[in-house]
């Protein structure tokens, strides 16, 4: 997972659909949720339907799939960044995924940056290939890592 003795964590990954987003964030998800970390996606379209279809394909235990399920995919921006606010407040551990073109990621992140204190945070911005203005190399080279589909690169 994520350094665990920084404060923030900053992380960006890069996707091609709503499906490829969710198959690169679920091994993250999942871990975190082991960890007792909470998880909130913050999306700028709704992801229930999509979520649902791939884990309804995916090999994995009920218990798994139930606690994946009970994470907010739909797109209730005000909503989520409450909670971001509560679980830092609490001082819970929280993973705090970002999806959207960059003008929405720059907006979200300037929304919570006051709410994420000195907590232990990982904020992990979401790029779609396919709307991204900047190299890929420009946007990874401001993050402390990049999630791929089979592990994190510094």
């Amino acid at each position: 997972m994520l350094e665990k003795n920084k404060s923030k964590e900053k992380s960006c990954l890069f996707f091609t659909s709503d499906y490829h987003f969710e198959m690169i964030t679920l091994p993250y998800i999942a871990e975190s949720i082991k960890e007792k970390n909470k998880v909130v996606v913050i999306t700028e379209n709704d992801l229930e339907k999509t979520v649902n279809t791939l884990l309804s394909n995916l090999i994995l235990n009920e218990d798994e799939k139930e606690r994946i399920l009970k994470i907010n995919w739909k797109n209730e921006d005000s909503k989520k960044i409450n909670e971001v606010s509560e679980y830092t407040s609490k001082e819970i551990p929280t993973t705090i995924f970002i999806k959207g073109d960059q003008n929405y990621i720059k907006q979200i992140n300037n929304n919570i940056q006051n709410s994420l204190g000195k907590n232990s945070v990982n904020v992990i911005d979401c790029y779609d290939l396919n709307n991204i203005e900047e190299n890929i190399q420009q946007i990874s080279n401001r993050y402390n890592n990049v999630l791929t589909t089979s592990k994190i690169k510094n």
